[in-house]
């Protein structure tokens, strides 16, 4: 059965997920950057570049679980880029360039209507009906594969709603101070959710928390 999990998140001590003021040249905000260095030493980091070489252990594990049994993605538009306003006239194509590492249908939540996007064998398609008709949506394409969430502002929607099954969150050592905060600080988890893993692992140290009572979908 499909469920709905969100991660790998990197968020520093602090429970920032993104720096401040994302632009074209920051797509993660300013000092984002230092929250995925772990991730780029992995071979599954790695490779989802085009590159080779990387560590197999336990960093490497955690994040290739991020992509594993997927069949849809929904994220916010945030994450998608960083415009605002009606799309009329932009031709913003995602950060991920011609091919897109998702390779499953992508659900971006929006306020503004525009035309499906198809990149590779990716399919961004823009959702104006809110949360639950996406996830709707998603679970409708995804068939028995699962349903992946991501950008901060969307899963903290999904977790206050509690429709997240599993969240996985991977803390990289390192305060922020601002930008996009996902929780108040490491140990403080979302109301209805419980963490029964910790990984300590060589660049990021590993969170699994799952809704309480949580059954699949």
């Amino acid at each position: 059965m499909s469920k709905v999990s969100a991660g790998s998140l990197s968020m520093s001590l602090d429970g920032y997920v993104a720096g401040p003021d994302q632009d074209e040249l920051h797509p993660l905000g300013v000092g984002g950057t230092r929250l995925h260095e772990w991730i780029f030493a992995t071979r599954s980091g790695r490779q989802m570049i085009g590159q080779s070489g990387g560590s197999e252990g336990v960093d490497n594990g955690f994040f290739s679980l991020g992509s594993a049994g997927v069949g849809a993605s929904i994220m916010g538009r945030n994450m998608f880029g960083p415009m605002r306003g009606p799309w009329e006239g932009s031709d913003w194509r995602g950060w991920w360039g011609d091919d897109p590492p998702f390779h499953h249908p992508v659900f971006v939540l929006t306020h503004y209507t525009r035309a499906d996007l198809i990149m590779g064998d990716t399919t961004f398609q823009f959702v104006t009906g809110g949360v639950e008709f996406a996830l709707s949506r998603a679970f409708d394409v995804a068939k028995d594969r699962d349903v992946h969430v991501s950008g901060a502002a969307t899963v903290r929607e999904f977790l206050a709603a509690q429709l997240v099954d599993e969240l996985r969150l991977s803390v990289v050592p390192l305060g922020l101070g601002a930008g996009e905060r996902l929780l108040e600080t490491v140990g403080q988890w979302p109301s209805g959710y419980e963490c029964r893993a910790v990984v300590p692992g060589e660049g990021a140290t590993h969170y699994e928390l799952f809704r309480v009572g949580s059954s699949h979908h």
